[in-house]
C-alpha cells in the first residue's frame, strides 16, 4: 500500500462515530446555553492581526498565532480566541443592540502550539460572554452556565471543580505585600506558574521577579488562606448568588487562580479535574471591563469563559460519559434492493418515505439481500424494507424490524405508519 499523507500536526479526523459525539457535545453546549438565554453568534475564521494586537497578550500574537501575508499584502491570523471578534462585532453594532447581552459560540481556533495530552493545534471552543453588565451577580450567572454543563453531561463535584479568585482581591493583597504596581503582572505571572514548578524552582524564581524572601513568605501565606474571598465585597456577593442558583456544589474560592490574559480585571475562575491525572485546566475565563476600548468602542463591562474540546473529551473518555449508543448513521431506515429491475422501485419507495419526513438510505446496488441487512445492523439502522416480485405485482412492502427480527407485509400506504410506530417503540 502507497505511504498515506498524514493529516496537518496537531489537527484531528473525524470519523462519522467520532463526528456523533462531537455533535452530542455540541448539542448539550447549545441545551445549556439557551437555558440561560444566550443567543448563538459566530465571526470570521480569519481575522487581521491587528485585532489581536490590540486585545490579546503578546505571547498569544507573536509564538501561538498561524500568521500568513494574503495577497493584497494584509497580515492574517487563524483565530487563536474569539474574544477580540467580539469586542469588534459589539463595537460595530454597539449603539444598536440591546444591553445586557448573552452571547454564546461555538467553533474552530487555532494556535502553533507543541501537541500534547489535552493540547492540539486545532481544536473546537465553547465561548460564553454576558456583555454590558458589571455585578457580581453577572459573573455568578456565567459561572453556573458552565457548572450546567458539567451536570448536563455527567460530570459531578468529585470529577471536576470551578476555582474562582478575584484580581482586585490580588491586587490589593500584593500592594499590602509591598509590590510596586508595575512588578505585579510579573508576580501574578510568578503564581500562576506555582503548580508548574518544584518549591525550589517556584522560590528561585520568585526572587528573579525581585520579591524578598518576606514577600515570598507572605505571597504563601496569602495563598494559604481559603478565607479571603471573604475580604473582597465583589466575592462574598458572587458565593451569595452562586448559592442561589444552586450549583455551589462545583464552585470553590481558590486564592492561586490567576488567569494569564491581559485583559481581565475582575472575578477569574478556571475549571479543574479533581485528583485526576489530567494536569491542565478544562477552561478558563473572567470579568474584563475594557472589552470595547481598544478596537474603537466606547468601555463596556464584560464576563466570560472559554471551554476547548480536547479536555473535555478526555474526560468524558475517562469517566465513560460520552454515550455508547450514538451510531454513525442518521438513517433508522433502509430501502433494500431485491434485484437490478427493482432499482429504481425502491429509489422512488426511498424518495417518498423521505418526502414524509423519515431518514432513509437507499442501497446502492443489487446484492444478496442478507449483506444489505448486515450493513443495515452495523449502521444501527432499527427498519429495513423489501420490495421483491410478490410485493411489486401486489402494491405491498415487507416490513422487517432489525431490533426484535419480525417482519410482515403490508399495503404501501400504510407503510409510513408502521415505520414510525416501530421507530417510536425503540
Amino acid at each position: 500500500m502507497k505511504n498515506i499523507i498524514p493529516p496537518v500536526k496537531g489537527t484531528r479526523d473525524f470519523y462519522p462515530e467520532q463526528m456523533a459525539i462531537r455533535t452530542w457535545l455540541y448539542e448539550a453546549v447549545r441545551a445549556v446555553s439557551e437555558s440561560f438565554g444566550y443567543q448563538e453568534w459566530e465571526a470570521p475564521l480569519l481575522e487581521t492581526l491587528d485585532l489581536y494586537a490590540a486585545k490579546s497578550g503578546e505571547e498569544l500574537v507573536k509564538e501561538q498565532s498561524y500568521v500568513f501575508t494574503d495577497r493584497g499584502g494584509d497580515m492574517i491570523t487563524l483565530r487563536p480566541e474569539l474574544t477580540p471578534s467580539l469586542a469588534r462585532l459589539v463595537a460595530q453594532r454597539q449603539n444598536e443592540l440591546s444591553f445586557p447581552l448573552r452571547w454564546w459560540s461555538w467553533g474552530p481556533f487555532w494556535r502553533y502550539e507543541r501537541p500534547q495530552r489535552g493540547r492540539t493545534r486545532e481544536f473546537l471552543q465553547w465561548n460564553v460572554d454576558m456583555i454590558g453588565v458589571d455585578s457580581p451577580e453577572a459573573d455568578a450567572e456565567v459561572v453556573t452556565v458552565l457548572a450546567s454543563l458539567f451536570q448536563k453531561v455527567g460530570l459531578t463535584p468529585r470529577e471536576v471543580l470551578i476555582l474562582v479568585n478575584n484580581r482586585r482581591l490580588t491586587d490589593a493583597q500584593l500592594e499590602m505585600i509591598g509590590i510596586p504596581k508595575e512588578r505585579r503582572p510579573a508576580v501574578m505571572t510568578w503564581i500562576d506558574r506555582r503548580d508548574k514548578l518544584t518549591v525550589d524552582a517556584w522560590e528561585t524564581y520568585g526572587r528573579e521577579v525581585g520579591l524578598s524572601d518576606e514577600q515570598i513568605a507572605k505571597t504563601k501565606t496569602m495563598l494559604a488562606d481559603q478565607d479571603l474571598w471573604k475580604q473582597s465585597e465583589e466575592l462574598v456577593q458572587f458565593f451569595k448568588a452562586i448559592e442561589a442558583l444552586g450549583l455551589a456544589q462545583y464552585i470553590r474560592f481558590d486564592p492561586s487562580i490567576m488567569r494569564g490574559l491581559a485583559y481581565y480585571t475582575g472575578t477569574v475562575f478556571e475549571a479543574w479535574e479533581v485528583g485526576g491525572d489530567i494536569k491542565r485546566s478544562i477552561l478558563g475565563g473572567g470579568r474584563y471591563d475594557n472589552l470595547l476600548s481598544d478596537v474603537g468602542g466606547s468601555p463596556l463591562s464584560a464576563v466570560g469563559f472559554a471551554m476547548g474540546d480536547v479536555v473535555m473529551g478526555l474526560l468524558m473518555e475517562k469517566y465513560g460519559l460520552a454515550p455508547k449508543e450514538l451510531k454513525a448513521s442518521p438513517a433508522l431506515v433502509l430501502v433494500t434492493v431485491f434485484d437490478k429491475e427493482r432499482i429504481l422501485d425502491s429509489m422512488r419507495l426511498a424518495a417518498d418515505l423521505r418526502r414524509e419526513g423519515l431518514n432513509v438510505i437507499c442501497y446502492p446496488e443489487s446484492a444478496k439481500l442478507q449483506k444489505q441487512f448486515k450493513f443495515a445492523d452495523r449502521m444501527g439502522m432499527q427498519v429495513a424494507l423489501v420490495i421483491g416480485p410478490d410485493e411489486a405485482a401486489a402494491g405491498k412492502i415487507t416490513i422487517k424490524n432489525l431490533v426484535d427480527g419480525s417482519q410482515f407485509t403490508l399495503e404501501r400506504a400504510g407503510v409510513v405508519d408502521a415505520i414510525k410506530k416501530i421507530l417510536a417503540a425503540q
